[in-house]
C-alpha cells in the first residue's frame, strides 16, 4: 500500500512496497524535471488511446484524462465520467479517480479533488507520483524484495557484468549514462555497441540511451541528458519513473530468467543429492572392504609355538585395537550420520528415498560390524588362552628337563653294577657287604619310584596341552621308563643271586650298614631340597607369593632338625674308622654298602646352605613383582572405578536431554554441542586409563578383583557415547532442516513434541501400547489393547486415528495414499519424524514436477521441447550440460532436429519416471 503525505514534516526517498512521502521541500521545488517527466510518462499511457497532455498542471483538471489515464494503465473501467463544464462536474469526476487509486490499497493524505480542479501543482505532481508507484514499481518483485529495493535489486543483478557500472541509488549511479546503456544491451545486444562508449562521455551515452529506448523499445524520452549531467544530484523520482519502464519493457525476459532460476535450484538440488549419494557409496564400500578384510585376521585361530610369537600377536592386536579401529569407528558413524542427513535431505526437497546398492545398505553395515566385534572378542579370549597355555607348558617342559637329568645321573652306571657278578670270588664279608649294599640301593630305588611317576606324570600333561616338542619329551620318558623297568629285573635278579650265597656268608659290617641306610635316605632328601630349592615357580597373585614364601620358611625350620642328623651320621662313620684303627682292622678305604661318602654329604649340605638364601632372594624379588602388579591393580580400578560410572551417567542424560523440550532446537543444538565437547574434553582420563591398561597387560596381569570394569567395556562405552551424542545432535539438525525447509514454527515443533513426550511416561524415547492408546483416547478416539506395539512408532490404524484427531477427514484412498508417502517401505509403523514431514509437507510449498515443466516451457517458447541453444542461453554452463546430456529426445510430431524433451526429464526429477 502507497500513501501521500503533502503536509508532512519529513522528507525521504520512496522505498520497499509503500508510496514515499515527497518532502514539503521537495514539492516546493520550482525545478522542472519532474513534471517533464511524469509528463512524458503520462503520455506513453495516454497515446495509447489517441490522446496526449501538454500541461500536467492544467489538463488533468476536468478529470476525464485522468480517468483515461487510470483505464488506460490499469485494464479497468471506471464509473462514466461527467461531461459537464461547471466546477462541481469537474470536482466529481476527479473524485471518481481518487476513489479508484484508493481502491488499489493506495491511501492519499491531503490530496483532495478541489486542490487538482484548482491546478495546485504540487498535488498534482504528488498525485501523478502516487500513481506511478502503484501502477509502475509497487508491483515490481525480485527475490523477495519489492518497490524502489525491487527495482534497485533488478538495475544491479542485470548491470553487474558491465564494467563502469555500479549502480547503488537512483540520482548519481546514473548520470554517465553507462547503466541505461548497459540495461538495454543486456536484454537487447544487437541496439547498443557498448565497448564504444566512454565513461568520461555522460551526455553522449544519455541520448544514445533515450534514443534507442524511444525509437526501437517505445519507451518515451522522459529526461533530459544536458539536465542530468548538469545536476549535481538527478531527482530520483524521474530516474526511478523512466527505469521503472525499462523494466516493464523487459518484464518477459525477467519471467524467463525466474524460470531459469527455478531450473537452476531444482538442479542444484539433485546435483547435491547425487554427490552424497556417491559419497555414501564410496564410503560403504570402503568400509565393508576393511571389514572384509579384517574378519579372516581376528578368525585366525592357528596357534604359535611359543610365547614370544603370542606376545607379538597380540601386540598386533594391541596395535588394532588402538590405531586401525578407531578411525574406522568415527568413519561408520559419519557414515549413518550422512545417509540419515540424506535421506532428511531427500524428503524435504520432495524427491524419492535414497536406496543403496545391494549389499551397503546401513543395516548390512551393522550387520558385518557385530560379525567383527564378535570376532575381535573371541580373538581376544583367544590369545590370552593361548599365553597362559604356552606359559604353563614352558614351565612344565623346564620341570620335566630337570627331574629327567636328575633321574639319568642317578642312574648312570647302575645297569653296570647290577650286572657285576663279583660275588662269585668275594670272600664271606664281601657277600655279606654286597647283600648290605643291594639292599641300601633297594632303598634308594624305592626312594626314586616318586621322581619317575613324576616325569611321566610331566610328559603325560605336556601331551595333553599339545607341546609343540612332545615327540622328543615321550621319546626321552620312554627311555626312562624302559630303563627303571630294565633296573628293577637286574636288582630281582642280584638280590636272588646274593641270597642264593647268603647261608654262607654271616659276617656283616653292622656299623657301616646303619651308616649306608641312614646316609642314603639323607642324601636323598638332600637331592629333593637341592631339587625343590632350584625349582622354578609362577604365581598371579600376592597370595600365592605368600602361600611358597610360608613354605619354604617352614622348610628353613627343619634345617636344624636336618642338621643334627647329618651330625649323627658323620658319627657313624667316625666311630666305625676310630673301632677298626683301635682293632687295626684294615677297611677297604670305602663303605661297601654304600658310595655316599662323608664328603658327599658334606659337599651337598653346603650346596643346600648356599641355596637357601638364592631362593630367599628368588622369592623376595617375586614378592616385590606381585606387590607392584597389586599396585597396578588399583591404580587402574580406582580409574575405572570413575571412568566406567561417568560414562554410564553421561549416556542416562543425552537420553534425559533428547527428549526434553528446554528451549528452541537451535538452544537444544548448541546444549548438545556443548555437552559433546565437554565429553571430548574427558578423552585425557580414558587415555590415561588405556596407559594403565598397558601397563596391566605388560605385567602379564589376567585379572583384578578390585573392579568390575575391563578395558573393553570401558571401550565399548566410550564408543556407544561418542556415537550417541553425534547421532542426537543429527537429528536435532535434522528436525531444523524440516522445521527451515517446511516452515513449522517453533510451537508447532513444540507442540509435536510435547504431545509424544506427555505419554511417554518411562521416558524411554517410544509409547508402549497401553500409553499410546492413552494418547489416542485424549484425542476422542478408542483403541483396541493389541493394536499397539512398543516400538516408538504408530502402526496404519493408530496414523489414521491421529489424522483425524488433528483435523483430517480420511477414506481409504485418502487414507492408503498417505500411508504410501510416510511409510514407503510398507512396514506399517509410522514414526515421529514421518509424522512431522507429512504435516510439513500438506501445509507448505514445494517444488513438483508441473513447476519445473511450465519452468521449461517458459524458455522454451511454450514449445512443447526445448533445444540445446536455448538450454545454453538460459542457464548456467555447467546446468545447462546437465540438462542437455540427461534429456531424451523429443517425439512428438512437431519435433526438429536437436529437440529435447523436457516433461520426461522433469517428471524423472521427482521419481515419477526413469531417465
Amino acid at each position: 500500500m502507497g500513501s501521500i503525505r503533502g503536509h508532512s514534516r519529513q522528507g525521504g526517498n520512496s522505498g520497499g512496497g509503500t508510496a514515499p512521502s515527497p518532502s514539503k521541500q521537495s514539492i516546493s521545488q520550482r525545478s522542472n524535471r519532474p513534471n517533464t517527466t511524469f509528463t512524458a510518462w503520462c503520455n506513453s499511457h495516454l497515446r495509447k488511446a489517441g490522446t496526449q497532455i501538454e500541461n500536467i498542471d492544467e489538463d488533468f483538471r476536468d478529470g476525464l484524462k485522468l480517468m483515461l489515464l487510470l483505464e488506460v494503465i490499469s485494464g479497468e473501467r471506471l464509473p462514466k465520467p461527467e461531461r459537464g463544464k461547471m466546477r462541481v462536474h469537474k470536482i466529481n469526476n476527479v473524485n471518481k479517480a481518487l476513489d479508484f487509486i484508493a481502491s488499489k490499497g493506495v491511501k492519499l493524505v491531503s490530496i483532495g479533488a478541489e486542490e487538482i480542479v484548482d491546478g495546485n501543482a504540487k498535488m498534482t505532481l504528488g498525485m501523478i507520483w502516487t500513481i506511478i508507484l502503484r501502477f509502475a514499481i509497487q508491483d515490481i518483485s525480485v527475490e523477495e524484495t519489492s518497490a524502489k529495493e525491487g527495482l534497485l535489486l533488478w538495475c544491479q543483478r542485470k548491470t553487474a557484468p558491465y564494467k563502469n557500472v555500479n549502480v547503488q541509488n537512483f540520482h548519481i549511479s546514473w548520470k554517465d549514462g553507462l547503466a541505461f546503456n548497459a540495461l538495454i544491451h543486456r536484454h537487447r545486444p544487437e541496439l547498443i555497441e557498448y565497448d564504444k562508449l566512454r565513461k568520461d562521455d555522460p551526455v553522449t551515452n544519455l541520448n544514445n540511451a533515450f534514443e534507442v529506448a524511444e525509437k526501437y523499445l517505445d519507451i518515451p524520452k522522459m529526461l533530459d541528458a544536458e539536465d542530468i549531467v548538469g545536476t549535481l544530484r538527478p531527482d530520483e523520482k524521474a530516474i526511478m519513473t523512466y527505469v521503472s519502464c525499462f523494466y516493464h519493457a523487459f518484464s518477459g525476459a525477467q519471467k524467463a530468467e525466474t524460470a531459469a532460476n527455478r531450473i537452476c535450484k531444482v538442479l542444484a538440488v539433485n546435483q547435491e543429492n547425487e554427490h552424497l549419494m556417491e559419497d555414501y557409496e564410496r564410503l560403504a564400500s570402503d568400509l565393508l572392504e576393511w571389514i572384509r578384510r579384517t574378519i579372516p585376521w581376528l578368525e585366525d585361530r592357528v596357534p604359535q609355538r611359543t610365547i614370544q610369537e603370542m606376545q607379538q600377536k597380540l601386540e598386533d592386536f594391541r596395535d588394532y585395537r588402538r590405531v586401525h579401529k578407531p578411525p574406522k569407528v568415527q568413519e561408520k558413524c559419519q557414515l549413518e550420520i550422512n545417509f540419515n542427513t540424506l535421506q532428511t535431505k531427500l524428503r524435504l526437497s520432495n524427491r524419492p528415498a535414497f536406496m543403496p546398492s545391494e549389499g551397503r545398505m546401513v543395516s548390512d553395515i551393522n550387520n558385518g560390524w557385530q560379525h567383527l566385534e564378535q570376532a575381535e572378542k573371541g580373538y581376544e579370549e583367544w590369545l590370552l588362552n593361548e599365553i597362559r597355555r604356552l606359559e604353563r607348558l614352558d614351565h612344565l617342559a623346564e620341570k620335566f628337563r630337570q627331574k629327567a637329568s636328575i633321574h639319568e645321573a642317578w642312574t648312570d652306571g647302575k645297569e653296570a653294577m647290577l650286572k657285576h657278578r663279583d660275588y662269585e670270588t668275594a670272600t664271606l664279608s664281601d657277600i655279606k657287604a654286597l647283600i648290605r649294599k643291594h639292599e641300601a640301593f633297594e632303598s634308594d630305588l624305592a626312594a626314586h619310584q616318586d621322581r619317575v611317576e613324576q616325569i611321566a606324570a610331566i610328559a603325560q600333561e605336556l601331551n595333553e596341552l599339545d607341546y609343540y616338542d612332545s615327540h622328543n619329551v615321550n621319546t626321552r620318558c620312554q627311555k626312562i621308563c624302559d630303563q627303571w623297568d630294565a633296573l628293577g629285573n637286574l636288582t630281582h635278579s642280584r638280590r636272588e643271586a646274593l641270597e642264593k650265597t647268603e647261608k654262607q656268608l654271616e659276617t656283616i659290617d653292622q656299623l657301616h650298614l646303619e651308616y649306608a641306610k641312614r646316609a642314603a635316605p639323607f642324601n636323598n632328601w638332600m637331592e629333593s631340597a637341592m631339587e625343590d630349592l632350584q625349582d622354578m615357580f609362577i604365581v598371579h597373585t600376592i597370595e600365592e607369593i605368600e602361600g611358597l614364601i610360608s613354605a619354604h620358611d617352614q622348610f628353613k625350620s627343619t634345617l636344624p632338625d636336618a642338621d643334627r642328623e647329618r651330625e649323627a651320621i658323620l658319627a657313624i662313620h667316625k666311630e666305625a674308622q676310630r673301632i677298626a684303627e683301635s682293632n687295626h682292622i684294615k677297611l677297604s678305604g670305602s663303605n661297601p654298602y654304600t658310595t655316599v661318602t662323608p664328603q658327599i654329604i658334606n659337599s651337598k649340605w653346603e650346596k643346600v646352605q648356599q641355596l637357601v638364601p638364592k631362593r630367599d632372594h628368588a622369592l623376595m624379588e617375586e614378592q616385590s613383582k606381585q606387590q607392584s602388579n597389586e599396585h597396578l591393580r588399583r591404580q587402574f580400578a580406582s580409574q575405572a572405578n570413575v571412568v566406567g560410572p561417568w560414562i554410564q551417567t553421561k549416556m542416562e542424560e543425552i537420553g534425559r536431554i533428547s527428549i526434553e523440550m528446554n528451549g528452541t532446537l537451535e538452544d537444544q543444538l548448541n546444549h548438545l554441542k556443548q555437552y559433546e565437547r565437554s565429553i571430548v574434553d574427558y578423552k585425557p582420563n580414558l587415555d590415561l586409563l588405556e596407559q594403565q591398561h598397558q601397563l596391566i597387560q605388560e605385567a602379564l596381569i589376567f585379572d583384578n578383583k578390585h573392579t568390575n570394569y575391563t578395558m573393553e567395556h570401558i571401550r565399548v562405552g566410550w564408543e556407544q557415547l561418542l556415537t550417541t551424542i553425534a547421532r542426537t545432535i543429527n537429528e536435532i539438525e535434522n528436525q531444523i532442516l524440516t522445521r527451515d525447509a517446511k516452515g513449522i514454527s517453533q510451537e508447532q515443533m513444540q507442540e509435536f513434541r510435547a504431545s509424544f513426550n506427555h505419554f511417554d511416561k518411562d521416558h524411554g524415547g517410544a509409547l508402549g501400547p497401553e500409553e499410546f492408546k492413552a494418547c489416542l483416547i485424549s484425542l476422542g478416539y478408542d483403541v483396541e489393547n493389541d493394536r499397539q506395539k512398543q516400538t516408538g512408532s504408530m502402526d496404519s490404524d493408530d496414523f489414521r486415528a491421529l489424522l483425524i484427531s488433528t483435523g483430517y477427514s480420511l477414506g481409504d484412498a485418502e487414507f492408503n495414499r498417505i500411508m504410501s508417502v510416510v511409510d514407503p517401505n510398507h512396514s506399517g509403523l509410522v514414526t515421529f519424524q514421518a509424522f512431522i514431514d507429512f504435516m510439513s509437507r500438506e501445509t507448505t510449498d514445494t517444488d513438483t514436477a508441473d513447476q519445473v515443466i511450465a519452468s521449461f516451457k517458459v524458455l522454451a517458447g511454450d514449445k512443447n521441447f526445448i533445444t540445446a541453444e536455448e538450454l545454453r542461453r538460459e542457464l548456467p554452463p555447467d546446468q545447462a550440460e546437465y540438462c542437455i546430456a540427461r534429456m531424451a529426445p523429443y517425439q512428438g510430431p512437431d519435433a526438429v532436429p536437436g529437440a529435447l524433451d523436457y516433461k520426461s526429464f522433469s517428471t524423472a526429477l521427482y521419481g515419477e519416471s526413469d531417465l
